[in-house]
């Protein structure tokens, strides 16, 4: 059977190969090093969120890397008015498709609210090189339960599909990397948009942090969706 997807890699020249694995293979966070923001994999969503919440426990004025995961998926126009003037660093994209599990992508954006809104297509285009038909990996497949053509034809469709409404302005972002002080990170976690805001310590750098967005289908627990339903046209 396939493995569930994954995250992709923000590094901006590798995230198009990552988002390929990502469709094959158990969840990852995006990025390097020790840090990381998110929930485990089998972590109670309810004991995240607490963590999340401590995390922005203090009165230091020091800026800090958070992770800003939403209560549902968003359009990119919605997301510079949600970010209250923080720096967005990161958009991350997962694009909902009833029981089908799809790649979270993330966009590395430069400073400015054209950038934000720029993301989606991004994403997109980021999606559509990962279309490339001697990207996929054949270790990430089970030759014992699975057809080779029948799993590449199933993700291409994915990535297909997921890509064209990207294109079309969807509502999938599900979260955002931001920079900021502790006092405004905690009132950006009061917005009823926003289901958890975790902060790294001040002193983590950039590029070297794992990132794993608390998703809106996690509900419970925090673990990978079915993957039985079939792959809608568009």
């Amino acid at each position: 059977m396939l493995r569930g997807f994954g995250v992709v890699v923000s590094a901006a020249l590798l995230v198009g190969f990552f988002a390929v694995l990502g469709v094959l293979v158990p969840p990852r966070e995006a990025g390097v090093g020790t840090d990381r923001l998110g929930p485990e994999h089998g972590e109670a969503v309810a004991d995240y969120r607490a963590r999340a919440r401590q995390s922005l426990d203090g009165a230091d004025t020091a800026e800090r890397w958070a992770l800003v995961s939403f209560t549902a998926p968003l359009p990119p126009g919605q997301l510079t008015g949600l970010g209250a003037g923080l720096r967005i660093a990161q958009v991350l994209y997962q694009v909902p498709m009833p029981r089908v599990r799809t790649p979270l992508t993330v966009v590395p954006v430069p400073a400015g609210a054209a950038a934000v809104l720029a993301s989606a297509e991004a994403a997109a285009s980021q999606l559509r090189d990962a279309l490339d038909p001697n990207a996929l990996d054949p270790n990430a497949l089970d030759p014992d339960t699975i057809d080779r053509n029948t799993a590449d034809e199933r993700y291409r469709r994915v990535l297909g599909v997921a890509a064209q409404r990207l294109t079309d302005g969807c509502a999938c972002a599900v979260g955002v990397v931001v920079r900021g002080p502790l006092d405004r990170l905690r009132t950006l976690a009061e917005n009823p948009a926003v289901r958890a805001v975790e902060a790294l310590p001040a002193d983590a750098i950039a590029g070297r942090f794992g990132v794993v967005p608390l998703l809106p289908e996690h509900v419970d627990v925090v673990a990978p969706g079915p993957d039985d339903g079939p792959v809608p046209d568009r």
